[in-house]
Formats: structure tokens, C-alpha cells, sequence
């Protein structure tokens, strides 16, 4: 992460959007403070859409668990 101030980032800014670009995030303080993040743009994916891991969980099988009550409720 790259960090600046506002004035840096005002005179060298295509620098720190060029970083930006290349997958770097920049910080801008002003008076010492932190005020933004310069972040790359996500894939235009949306995160429902993107690959994931499926989740195993070790025991029963909820599936299966629910069918097995609806059998017995009937």
C-alpha cells in the first residue's frame, strides 16, 4: 500500500493512479490524518456470481435431515 498526502496526490496524481491501475492501493492523509483509499475496481462481476468454495460441514446432512422429518410429519 502506497500512502501520500493530498497535495502529493494533487501534483503526482496520474503516478498513484497508475499504481491504482496496476492493482496497488493508495492512502491519502491530510494534517496526518487518513481521509481515503485509492482502491482498484473490483471484476465487473457480481460477488453472487463469482467462483466460490463450496462450505462442507463434517456431521449429518441437513438435507437429508429435513426430508427425514417430512417423512415423519406424514
Amino acid at each position: 500500500m502506497q500512502e501520500a498526502t493530498f497535495t502529493e496526490l494533487r501534483n503526482h496524481a496520474k503516478d498513484y493512479f497508475d499504481a491504482v491501475e496496476r492493482g496497488d492501493t493508495v492512502r491519502i492523509f491530510r494534517n496526518g490524518k487518513a481521509i481515503a483509499e485509492i482502491v482498484p475496481i473490483r471484476s465487473g462481476i457480481p460477488s453472487w456470481k463469482r467462483p466460490a468454495t463450496p462450505l462442507t460441514v463434517k456431521g449429518l446432512s441437513l438435507s437429508r435431515e429435513v426430508l427425514s422429518d417430512r417423512d415423519d410429519a406424514a
